[in-house]
């Protein structure tokens, strides 16, 4: 199919996303609990289902409007990324990816969005 086809090539044109060092090597101070789960879910269904959709697959309603690939939390080369790796994403954004650095302006509450979204 055509949608099949455009993801694929969004894919191949897509640059590896370089996340630094510092970044890269951060630890998440925050256990996921179910009070922390729950804020998680509250702050990726405001910010990022619309995109990632639902179950985390990268099937949100904009996403085949969208230049760039969307991520997909149920792959394992996502879950292979180190939470800092995905804190720095999610602060900085890139493409058509928003920086939540000004949505979400609460450290613990970054944090517990990476909990949620390494939960799928």
């Amino acid at each position: 199919s055509l949608a099949l086809i455009s993801m694929i090539e969004r894919e191949l044109l897509q640059e590896p996303w370089v996340v630094p060092s510092k970044y890269e090597k951060m630890k998440n101070p925050y256990l996921n609990t179910v009070d922390t789960d729950k804020i998680g879910r509250i702050l990726y269904t405001k910010h990022c289902k619309s995109c990632h959709g639902v179950k985390g697959k990268g099937d949100g309603k904009k996403a085949e409007t969208l230049d760039t690939e969307v991520g997909d939390f149920t792959d394992k080369s996502f879950k292979d990324q180190t939470d800092g790796a995905l804190y720095y994403k999610t602060l900085f954004g890139r493409d058509d990816m928003p920086s939540f650095k000004k949505k979400i302006t609460e450290e613990k509450d970054q944090w517990l969005l990476i909990n949620y979204i390494k939960s799928f």
